[in-house]
C-alpha cells in the first residue's frame, strides 16, 4: 500500500517522539502520556494499527539506542518530518520537556533537529529555532 505523505509523516512523528522519550533511559508517566496522547490525536490511514506500529517503534528505537545510533534515526526521519517542520520541532520540544528536564541526550538530538536536519524548513517557515548548546 502508498501511504500518503502526512500518513509517512505521522508516522516520522511518532518515531521522533518514541526517540525523543526514551533517549535518557527513563521513561516517566507524563512521557507516556504525552505520547499517547499524540498517537491519538494523528489522522491515521495505514493497514498497521496504531497500537501495532507504536510497539514496533519502541522495540526499534531501544535497538538503536542500545547501538548508539539515535542521531541515525534522527537523520533516517529528514525527508518525512519535512512535511511539516515547525509540528515536528513542537513535539520534539514537547516531548524532552514534558518531564520538567532535558536531559542531555534530549539536548543534543534537539540541536541536531533544529540546526541540521530541518533547519532549512524551519527558517523557512521563520520559526524561532533554539539557541545550539
Amino acid at each position: 500500500m502508498h501511504l500518503s505523505e502526512e500518513q509517512r509523516f505521522n508516522q516520522a512523528l511518532i518515531k521522533l517522539a518514541v526517540l525523543f522519550y526514551q533517549v535518557d533511559r527513563k521513561i516517566l508517566l507524563s512521557e507516556q502520556d504525552y505520547l499517547e496522547e499524540l498517537v491519538e490525536s494523528l489522522e491515521w490511514d495505514s493497514p498497521i494499527c496504531r497500537e501495532a506500529y507504536v510497539n514496533e517503534v519502541i522495540y526499534q528505537t531501544r535497538t538503536a539506542l542500545d547501538t548508539g545510533d539515535a542521531a541515525d534515526i534522527l537523520r533516517s526521519l529528514q525527508a518525512d518530518l519535512a512535511f511539516n517542520a515547525s509540528q515536528a520541532l513542537e513535539v520534539a520540544m514537547a516531548m524532552s520537556g514534558v518531564d520538567g528536564e532535558r536531559s542531555e541526550e534530549e539536548t543534543e538530538l534537539l540541536s541536531l533537529l533544529t540546526h541540521k536536519i530541518l533547519a532549512r524548513e524551519l527558517t523557512a517557515s521563520r520559526v524561532e529555532l533554539p539557541a545550539a548548546s
